[in-house]
């Protein structure tokens, strides 16, 4: 046997042989040569590992034919972005894994834009000398929200990060028991407070905190009451929470200031659309609150940013911390945050404009026109792979916000035939582009709501060839 494989190690052609090759140097039009040799050894790699481990060698194998086709798919593999588009047929719509939020048609313009040329990201026009970057949102964001002032970081948990350590580095920050939450990545509220510098002092119990609590855990060197939205989860049954106005009061008696985390912060009060009341910025604000940090990319609709709204005197001192430097945002998320705040001037056509929000508010008359149109596409469709129904279901919000909110959505169901779920849903994931469905009770499950009007032809497409196959 070892004297076979090494006739079979022979037939294997050599690099520049297949350099040589029509079909290979045709490639050399639209790929670099590097890549193209890179995609050569890595095939001719594996013909050699797959010569070592097996003793059942096929003559296919060392066909020229049958690894120049495995090259060019390898090119084509490997000249892939790691970063695509994909298509989320999950129903979640502000979904962490997929890249949150949308940006709105007008942001991806505006980025075009600014992308492809200088800005005057820290340049004042008015006075020709160096400004600041902050500017470009910090009127829009006071305007938007009656704010005395703001600013803004590359994430939440920085926001977070940044206030704590200016204002309580060294110093104790009271918070209920019941607010120390796990957002995303594993990332703990309690682990961010300590990178501050700051020491956590929890009062309270998970179901109940009063405001005694907060009172009797004041001293000398308490330097914030912190309240954490709980937007990821939520407690029901025997429970109580101070409320934000209760704490401001006692804040303004003991001179320390309120801070709200708002986790995913809304500039748009849901209930008016029939949805969860959610509070808005807006309300934490005007309840008193001294500081307020939420995110740019999940209710809002924005890009990955950290916001950081309240009173001047504080937001001027975090502003001032050498840690911002290293927590800024880059002209590119600044551009998408202003153009989606810019877009927050006309609550008239708000819910069209923010793919986030129209989402999430879409009516399930509009979501089960979606899903006929892509019923009828599929009219031929033969149902030995899998057959194919229309459901009732429920989307959610994601992203950590309203964690008990339904919304009633249409899912198109692929139910197992010569198929399995676990290979339809695979199959799926390796479209081109990749497509992301959810399986429930055996169904693959593509979720109406968060499919694009433009992504429905490909759908019908994909699930067509879905099955043909053999």
């Amino acid at each position: 046997m070892k004297n076979d494989k090494q006739i079979w190690f022979k037939k294997i052609p050599s690099v520049d042989g297949l350099l040589l090759d029509p079909s290979i140097s045709a490639l050399f039009a639209d790929y670099p040569r590097s890549l193209v040799l890179k995609a050569i050894r890595l095939v001719l790699d594996g013909i050699r590992a797959k010569l070592i481990k097996e003793d059942m060698l096929v003559a296919a194998d060392f066909e020229i034919k049958e690894i120049t086709q495995r090259i060019i798919q390898k090119v084509e593999l490997i000249s892939r972005p790691n970063l695509r588009h994909v298509i989320n047929a999950t129903g979640v719509v502000v979904h962490t894994n997929l890249g949150r939020s949308i940006l709105a048609e007008a942001v991806i313009n505006r980025l075009e834009t600014i992308g492809g040329g200088y800005s005057n990201l820290e340049y004042d026009l008015s006075q020709g000398k160096r400004g600041s970057r902050y500017s470009h949102v910090e009127d829009l964001l006071i305007e938007l929200t009656s704010a005395e002032a703001a600013m803004v970081v590359n994430n939440n948990a920085a926001a977070v990060l940044a206030a704590l350590d200016t204002l309580a580095k060294g110093r104790e920050v009271i918070v209920s028991r019941g607010q120390l939450v796990e957002i995303g990545g594993s990332f703990r509220i309690p682990d961010v407070m300590g990178k501050s510098g700051a020491k956590l002092v929890e009062v309270g119990t998970t179901n109940k905190t009063h405001l005694h609590d907060y009172e009797e855990a004041i001293n000398l060197e308490t330097g914030i009451l912190l309240k954490v939205h709980t937007s990821n989860f939520q407690i029901i049954g025997f429970t109580h929470e101070v409320a934000l106005s209760e704490m401001v009061k006692l804040g303004r008696a003991h001179g320390i200031p309120v801070m709200e985390d708002l986790g995913s912060g809304s500039l748009v009060d849901f209930s008016k659309y029939g949805l969860t009341k959610e509070p808005t910025v807006k309300d934490v604000l005007k309840e008193g609150a001294d500081l307020v940090t939420f995110s740019g990319d999940k209710l809002l609709g924005g890009p990955q940013a950290g916001i950081i709204l309240g009173k001047k005197e504080l937001v001027s001192a975090i502003k001032k911390n050498q840690l911002c430097r290293a927590l800024r945002i880059d002209k590119l998320t600044l551009v998408a945050l202003e153009e989606t705040l810019r877009l927050y001037r006309d609550e008239k056509t708000l819910m069209e404009t923010i793919p986030t929000l129209k989402m999430i508010c879409q009516p399930f008359d509009l979501i089960n026109k979606k899903g006929k149109r892509l019923l009828q596409m599929l009219d031929e469709v033969i149902p030995l792979n899998f057959s194919i129904t229309i459901l009732d279901g429920f989307s959610k919000v994601g992203g950590g916000a309203l964690p008990s909110m339904e919304l009633s959505s249409c899912l198109l169901g692929l139910a197992p035939g010569r198929l399995s779920t676990g290979f339809m849903a695979s199959w799926l994931r390796a479209y081109n582009p990749p497509i992301i469905v959810r399986v429930e009770k055996e169904t693959v499950l593509l979720d109406m709501r968060t499919v694009q009007e433009k992504e429905i032809v490909i759908l019908g497409q994909a699930i067509k060839e879905l099955a043909e196959l053999v």
